[in-house]
């Protein structure tokens, strides 16, 4: 899931290498920037210190030595930002010596996505431990503050998130894809005694079975062919703090097993080590698993699950909080508008009726898309109901009921002329093509590419082009 305020730079020469690493991580982190010249690090950093860099150590034509890298290194170590060394295959001793002088990981070209998003966690969880620790003096109102709306569904899950907060317990935080699980997740970390130490998001549908013990556990050197040094899992890099495992119902039942035994002797043995070390997290969990199917031991383990839902908090689909909606429309409108850099405009009221009315199955992750599309396509004076490129919202079940979630196709964007040019239309027709194709493939570019029959290169092209 996504860390909004973390900022990652690439540091690489390689334009192609740059795009295709930004276009992978923007959809997770905060702020993702790319540098291909190391000249312009000084100036970089005199405008803001990244939390982690991705760092290639070659940059002038016929120099393999790694020399200017392990000096940038040094640089942006003193600047105590985490650092993942770029390398190719051939380089992994120069790796090596890069982690003997402080960098975090590193990472060989070309990199398997979940692989390096890991990384980029991992680097994330130990700056926040180097990084003097913010006082854990939270007010309840603080840590829900990035949880928008008051409507009384949201007041209740506010209400929750300050009575269990603080109490330590493991949660496990139930919901639609896009409600904002993590940000409840996160409201509990900064409400609890913990809040000083790290949050570390784990994607746990996207860890390969083949590595699931060495991300989460860790490893030591020599333990099997890669693992070139001691490395330690998500369980160790977020001691003291909260552990939050993400789409925890994806998990293969043999993983929910390793997990399991986590759980129940609170310690873990890393890959190669001759004895368990303790754990200090907190979990919480989360799954979009409805609770038929969470109950269901052949999709989930019942003596997992009773570990994992001390508590249980229901965060409700935006279908169900429809008041919150006006909020959220124009929270992100002007979001969107300060980005792009485009003017400031009301939406109309016949907009505003039918956003009201649109049965959002992408909840709040949808609404937001929308919003940011309205800004850079729409060309009224007034934002329309089409700048949004939503379809016409399923009519109700009977007079006056709320209405039906939208089928899938409502997902695909109006095949409508707008005011907009035909060039722009048909951009928008693509752009919205590629955003569909992605959401239904959860994000994995490979999937993406084989729905929408084009090569991998050509959609990071057009990923590019249309700035998703």
């Amino acid at each position: 899931m996504a860390h909004t305020t973390a900022h990652i730079l690439i540091l690489d020469d390689d334009t192609d290498v740059a795009c295709a690493a930004q276009l992978l991580l923007r959809r997770r982190y905060g702020t993702v920037a790319t540098l291909n010249d190391p000249a312009g690090l000084p100036a970089y950093l005199a405008r803001g210190v990244p939390d982690v860099v991705l760092l290639d150590f070659n940059f002038t034509p016929g120099r393999i030595d790694g020399a200017e890298g392990l000096a940038l290194l040094d640089t942006l170590r003193a600047e105590r930002c985490a650092v993942i060394a770029l390398t190719a295959y051939a380089d992994v001793p120069l790796a090596v010596e890069a982690l003997k002088r402080g960098a975090c990981d590193f990472i060989t070209k070309p990199w398997d996505n979940a692989r390096l998003v890991a990384a980029v966690d991992a680097a994330l969880a130990r700056r926040a431990a180097e990084v003097p620790a913010r006082a854990p003096s939270q007010s309840s109102d603080d840590a829900t503050a990035a949880l928008m709306g008051d409507s009384p569904a949201m007041r209740s899950v506010k209400a929750m998130i300050a009575s269990v907060g603080p109490t330590g317990a493991n949660v496990m935080v139930l919901g639609e894809n896009g409600v904002g699980k993590e940000l409840v997740a996160r409201a509990i970390h900064l409400s609890s005694q913990r809040a000083g130490g790290t949050f570390l998001a784990v994607d746990m549908g996207a860890l390969p079975e083949s590595t699931f013990e060495s991300e989460l556990f860790g490893h030591r050197k020599g333990s099997f062919t890669d693992a070139k040094a001691d490395r330690a899992g998500r369980f160790q890099a977020a001691r003291g703090g909260s552990l939050f495992l993400d789409e925890i119902g994806n998990m293969p039942l043999a993983a929910q097993a390793k997990l399991l035994t986590v759980l129940e002797r609170r310690e873990v043995t890393p890959i190669g080590a001759d004895k368990p070390e303790a754990i200090d997290v907190r979990i919480i969990s989360a799954t979009n698993l409805d609770e038929v199917r969470l109950f269901d031991p052949a999709e989930f383990r019942p003596d997992l699950l009773f570990r994992l839902n001390t508590i249980v908090i229901r965060v409700p689909p935006l279908r169900e909080r429809r008041e919150d909606i006006p909020g959220l429309l124009r929270h992100y409108l002007d979001a969107y508008e300060r980005q792009y850099q485009r003017p400031a405009r009301p939406l109309s009221s016949a907009a505003l009726a039918w956003l009201e009315a649109y049965p959002w199955p992408g909840n709040v992750r949808a609404l937001r898309h929308a919003c940011e599309r309205a800004v850079i396509l729409g060309s009224d004076s007034e934002y329309l109901a089409a700048d949004f490129g939503l379809a016409a919202p399923a009519e109700s079940t009977a007079a006056g009921g709320a209405a039906m979630p939208a089928p899938a196709s409502a997902l695909m964007p109006v095949l409508a002329p707008s005011s907009a040019s035909d060039d722009l239309t048909l951009n928008a027709l693509e752009r919205d093509a590629i955003s569909a194709a992605l959401a239904a493939a959860k994000g994995n570019i490979s999937h993406t590419a084989r729905m929408l029959g084009v090569s991998r290169a050509a959609l990071y092209r057009k990923l590019g082009k249309h700035g998703i």
